[in-house]
């Protein structure tokens, strides 16, 4: 859908787009004119008070851009809690859960909930949140939602822990989310996107000859799929993910990490046909293509590589555990009982729309096959988790 047919912003929203516009410009002019595109999706995403995950406008759910899993119902956070809960029984006591971004909340308020009907309550529940207002509706959520006992368990964290740590560390649609540089083939050699000014003031995207770190990274690519990108192949590749993942999970000393999201192995990520990227804009629930659209008021994503994450968590010295869709993960964790206690409520409408709800999780066309989940354990053994489906075949 282009840009010209998205439903219009109120004045609040297109000031606050513009004062973000102007700020990307100071940070362009500062740069000497061009700045990777990695560059200008973290300050249009992540620029504070500014950004779109940075600011207050509501992003998930039916008044939002986009609807994630945990905001359709409690469903796919136990599925989680049930996979993980094997993880606590081995740790014992001092275990963490550790939530990578917490969105509205929603998911950690399902799943606390379902780790005390196992009998498997971390001692904490950690919440990485950048953005100072969702951390706020996050805790006025949970503070409601919530027993005393289960939201004392709750921290907020400002960073990843700086000393090692016992538990499981779960990410949510957080890959594709981070700001990604986009590369493109000129007479076979590796140039990134950047963007400029143009005459008028507005953003232009033009091409750079890439850093030695992305050109590797691309050469990289190239090599395990044994043939060169074509001239004009434009896409996305993530050189800083390895380091990403040490950051976050490197003092994890025993326990295990989930990671879901929408993407495909290397070799379906970058085939022939897909020869300008993943890179999808998401407005109040529109798909689009145009980044430039609205700065501030819409999310910029790209899908992951799984066969990338794969290599950066063994990297950071964890074993890989299995990588699976998104209806195998739940029907090897306890989906079927869900089920059952769905067709248990006595409200009828509740009932259908917790129906609706496994169907959006699992159906192909929806949720199901899209969305992927991959793991990986270090001294903990989750390989159960993905017994059915397992596509590491595919890697």
């Amino acid at each position: 859908m282009s840009a010209h047919v998205l439903p219009e912003p109120g004045p609040d929203a297109q000031a606050h787009s513009a004062a973000l516009v102007s700020l990307i410009r100071a940070h362009m002019h500062q740069a000497g004119g061009a700045i990777p595109f990695s560059r200008f999706m973290e300050l249009a995403l992540y620029a504070p008070g500014l950004g779109y995950y940075s600011a207050g406008s509501r992003k998930f759910g039916a008044e939002g851009d986009f609807v994630t899993s945990p905001e359709l119902g409690p469903t796919f956070a136990e599925c989680i809690a049930h996979a993980v809960a094997p993880v606590f029984a081995q740790l014992g006591d001092d275990a963490v859960f550790f939530e990578l971004g917490g969105g509205s909340g929603a998911f950690a308020e399902a799943a606390l909930r379902h780790f005390a009907t196992l009998g498997v309550l971390p001692t904490q529940y950690w919440l990485l949140e950048p953005s100072a207002d969702l951390r706020e509706r996050q805790q006025a959520r949970l503070r409601a939602a919530l027993p005393a006992a289960l939201f004392d368990r709750c921290v907020w964290l400002n960073a990843p822990p700086e000393t090692s740590w016992r538990g499981v560390l779960f990410a949510n649609e957080v890959l594709d989310a981070l700001p990604t540089p986009r590369f493109v083939m000129h007479e076979g050699e590796v140039y990134e996107e950047c963007v400029v000014l143009d005459a008028d003031g507005e953003f232009l995207r033009v091409d750079q000859p890439a850093d030695a770190l992305l050109r590797a990274a691309v050469r990289h690519i190239e090599r395990d799929l044994e043939v060169p990108f074509p001239d004009g192949y434009r896409s996305e590749v993530l050189p800083q993910l390895p380091y990403w993942i040490q950051a976050i999970g490197g003092l994890l000393g025993e326990g295990a990490m989930l990671f879901v999201d929408y993407g495909y192995p290397r070799r379906e990520y970058y085939l022939p046909e897909r020869n300008d990227g993943t890179l999808v804009c998401h407005y109040r629930h529109h798909a689009h293509g145009d980044p430039f659209f609205l700065p501030g008021l819409q999310d910029l994503t790209a899908f992951v590589d799984f066969t990338a994450l794969a290599e950066a968590g063994i990297h950071a010295g964890f074993d890989f555990a299995g990588y699976c869709a998104q209806t195998s993960f739940l029907i090897n964790n306890g989906l079927t009982g869900r089920l059952e206690a769905i067709e248990e409520i006595g409200d009828e409408v509740e009932r259908y729309r917790r129906h609706q709800e496994v169907k959006k999780l699992t159906l192909p066309g929806e949720m199901g096959e899209r969305f992927q989940v991959m793991g990986f354990h270090r001294g903990v053994d989750i390989g159960a988790s993905f017994a059915m489906g397992d596509l590491r075949r595919r890697l």
